[in-house]
């Protein structure tokens, strides 16, 4: 089955389930046992097609991508283009060195490789393999999708406007009246982000074993899952600062007067935030807090949540498109709940390049080699009033 036929009897599915609902719902709202147990049945439908066109859409993009082109066509005389790369890191010859160097346990390093020698005693992850930790990181952090990422070489400053100039009426003739424009600062520094593999010497000298896809997968998913986390819940102590930090993250918008949300709130915090930072705006939450949402109406009956009808689009809460993540809270006391807000306010900023760096003695004895993959990495809230928060009550 096609992804536009799962689409469309998603569609249908969640238009059945939503009629059901309404059609065995009593009196007081409640629906019994039976009917209960027929509604998730339904629920539990559209949810294993949603999963299913999440599955189909990540292997058409993968498909697209494995049928690019690998090389552009000869326009010219061989040998009458530009020089290569001198940079080892940017050239052929070093990604190939690198994969020799690990699998030789770093006991054959050539001149090549020795151009991209890290600061730190590692070195520098081949050009391709960092695009490729780039693409995973992209595909598996939903921030570094939202978010406005800048590559810095040092302390990078940011001005904010802490007070912005006021327009006041003058008689004609009158005396202008000047007011002081004053900025604050915000700093992205660079925190230090590794993440540690082991690989047994089998797999190394195995030719057939693709060792350059695993580093780059392996590295790619940790590294993105540890950054999420600290994106959406650092403290700013060694870390990025989270967009749900208390003080320095979105501004707490709503408090509920539990743990249980209803469809007021919902549409409170979308009002919340300023109108001009709604065009771009979405929601950050967890699926648990989605899952609680499937059910609410507005006051003219109409369910807040509705299916995407199109491939690559996300699912939508109120017109207003939602991204859930393993990493965002779950409704607690006195937690944050979800947020809503535009994200690229959020700035990443990337220090220098990702570098690899062999551990050839410490698991020796099992026959094994370590290695350890390190960048460093910085993220701040730049306009606390972008974001708003839901923060669930006592």
């Amino acid at each position: 089955m096609n992804l536009k036929d799962l689409i469309t009897k998603r569609a249908t599915a969640w238009e059945a389930a939503k009629t059901f609902l309404d059609a065995h719902q009593g009196e007081n709202g409640l629906m019994s046992r039976e009917d209960s147990e027929t509604y998730d049945r339904m629920e539990k439908e559209v949810t294993d097609y949603t999963r299913e066109i999440e599955r189909l859409t990540r292997q058409k993009e993968i498909d697209d991508e494995l049928n690019k082109p690998m090389a552009s066509p000869l326009t010219e005389r061989p040998g009458a283009g530009a020089e290569p790369a001198k940079t080892g890191r940017a050239s052929d010859a070093y990604r190939k060195a690198a994969i020799q160097a690990m699998r030789t346990g770093f006991h054959q390093v050539s001149d090549i490789l020795q151009e991209g020698v890290d600061t730190d005693g590692g070195y520098l992850v081949p050009e391709e393999w960092d695009k490729r930790l780039i693409d995973v990181l992209n595909e598996e952090n939903i921030m570094r999708g939202l978010a406005t990422k800048l590559k810095t070489s040092g302390e990078h400053k940011i001005n904010i406007a802490a007070t912005k100039p006021t327009a006041a009426w003058i008689e004609e003739g009158g005396e202008l009246q000047f007011t002081d424009a004053k900025f604050g600062q915000k700093i992205l520094d660079a925190h230090k982000l590794h993440v540690a593999i082991k690989i047994t010497e089998e797999l190394l000298y195995d030719n057939a074993f693709n060792l350059e896809a695993y580093i780059t997968t392996q590295f790619g998913k940790a590294l993105a899952n540890a950054e999420e986390d600290a994106f959406l819940n650092g403290d700013g102590t060694g870390k990025p600062v989270g967009l749900f930090h208390e003080t320095k993250g979105g501004e707490t918008a709503i408090t509920l007067s539990g743990t249980k949300i209803v469809s007021d709130d919902v549409l409170n915090l979308i009002y919340k935030l300023k109108r001009p930072y709604r065009q771009k705006a979405s929601f950050i939450m967890n699926d648990q807090t989605l899952a609680d949402l499937r059910k609410l109406k507005d006051n003219n009956g109409a369910y807040l949540w509705q299916p995407s009808y199109q491939a690559g689009e996300p699912d939508r809460l109120c017109g207003y498109g939602i991204h859930t993540s393993a990493f965002a809270p779950t409704v607690e006391a006195g937690k944050p709940v979800m947020a809503f807000g535009d994200y690229s306010y959020y700035n990443i900023g990337d220090r220098g390049s990702r570098s690899f760096q062999p551990l050839r003695e410490l698991f020796a004895g099992n026959g094994m080699i370590g290695y350890v993959a390190k960048e460093r990495v910085d993220g701040l809230l730049i306009l606390p009033e972008a974001v708003q928060i839901m923060k669930a009550g006592a």
